[in-house]
């Protein structure tokens, strides 16, 4: 239906009181378009609240009104979520694009027409192969995860985006585990924004981000639906996201903290990272990721950072795994700081033998994390016994820490000296 005078006028007046057109200064850095370098895709994984709709929409408004785009696909998960959200929503194109930009608009077709013949037609994925026959040069999809046909899906909208010169697609979506996402994130023509729904907490009613915290926290949604992690799971693995718990401690009553170090002795390109993990032990006896520090470095930079952590954190103890490198981990450390305490462990079994007291702990909820870290996560969820080529440097580090605090028969003391 075409807008009459009085509502394009009416209309103008709400977007301008609403929505003032100045999105460069608005906008945080990630939700601009990528510049640094040409991509095909723009993925933005990001959580609830990020502002992914409305930096679809404005990166929408811009290809039209620059006259880049001319004929662009919605996609929704169906025809009515695409049209409610992406068009109609209150961060929907419609609520940034001014009234006399639009020629006409009509709901029941799923079509937008600007004054400067841009068009936009709206789809949705479960009817994706209605994708057949049109084409387009460019096309946003929203939450491309809930779609229940992603690889039907993702290839008929690659067979339409065949307009122009260059096509482009913008994706936004809160991650889950998908086989589309996964082939998006390793493509080298795709850009990948990460955020998380804290990164947008100024523009946020308090009352949902208590709302969201209550729903979620301490769950294993919590690394999806707030900080927007897809964690990879892999059968055989002695870790699975249920078992990864989100908690902060109720307090600091700290009896132990350990900075735990599965050291790489060498420093080639092949060589592995040194795991570095911190993990705090507390009086009601749980356990807590508090970081993980894992970098790949040369043995001189790597033990100013593990001193570095000892002292921000206050520790009573570096445990490092000394099979490779022998002593040469403890002279390291002492000749950085002679006062730091230390203790050398050898591993005299299996990993997996390690390991599994550990993964008990986790099942037990004796062991938890502050906040998602994915590339530890994704670790622990990925790692096989006796089928992973990889040494699993975070995961290491991780079991010599809390088998010192839960295993050695040390956890319960209180001995904390700092003063």
């Amino acid at each position: 239906m075409k807008l009459c005078k009085k509502c394009k006028q009416e209309y103008q007046e709400d977007v301008e009181e609403a929505i003032p057109n100045n999105w460069e200064q608005l906008a945080r850095p990630e939700q601009l378009e990528p510049t640094n370098r040409p991509w095909d895709t723009w993925l933005i994984l990001a959580g609830r609240g990020f502002g992914k709709t409305r930096t679809g929409a404005e990166t929408v408004w811009n290809w039209i009104q620059t006259n880049r785009y001319k004929r662009i696909a919605f996609v929704g998960q169906t025809i009515i979520e695409a049209r409610q959200v992406m068009v109609e929503g209150e961060s929907g194109l419609l609520s940034i694009v001014p009234a006399n930009a639009i020629k006409k608009y009509s709901k029941s077709d799923g079509v937008i027409e600007f004054s400067n013949g841009a068009k936009v037609q709206v789809f949705g994925a479960d009817r994706y192969e209605r994708l057949r026959g049109p084409q387009f040069d460019a096309a946003w999809v929203d939450e491309l995860a809930k779609f229940k046909k992603t690889e039907q899906f993702w290839e008929q909208l690659g067979l339409c985006l065949r307009l122009g010169s260059h096509p482009k697609c913008i994706i936004t979506t809160t991650p889950r585990r998908n086989p589309v996402l996964t082939q998006l994130i390793n493509d080298p023509d795709c850009v990948v924004t990460r955020g998380s729904t804290l990164d947008n907490a100024a523009n946020l009613a308090p009352g949902f981000l208590k709302n969201l915290n209550k729903q979620f926290a301490g769950t294993r949604l919590e690394a999806q639906e707030i900080y927007a992690q897809m964690i990879d799971e892999t059968s055989g693995a002695l870790w699975t996201p249920e078992k990864i718990v989100y908690e902060r401690p109720p307090n600091e009553d700290w009896r132990r903290i350990i900075v735990a170090v599965d050291p790489a002795v060498t420093d080639y390109d092949t060589s592995d990272e040194t795991g570095i993990v911190v993990i705090g032990f507390n009086a009601n006896q749980q356990a807590y990721v508090l970081e993980d520090a894992t970098y790949k470095a040369t043995p001189s930079e790597w033990v100013k950072k593990v001193v570095m952590l000892y002292h921000q954190y206050q520790a009573d103890r570096v445990v490092a795994e000394v099979n490779k490198g022998g002593d040469m981990v403890k002279d390291l450390l002492m000749a950085c700081d002679p006062h730091i305490s230390y203790k050398g462990v050898r591993a005299t079994r299996g990993k997996a033998i390690r390991a599994e007291p550990i993964v008990s702990l986790y099942e037990q909820g004796k062991v938890k994390h502050i906040q998602p870290f994915k590339a530890l996560e994704t670790q622990l969820c990925s790692w096989v016994p006796e089928v992973t080529a990889k040494s699993p440097d975070r995961l290491d580090a991780l079991v010599w820490g809390l088998t010192d605090l839960f295993l050695s028969g040390e956890a319960t003391h209180q001995y904390k000296v700092w003063v």
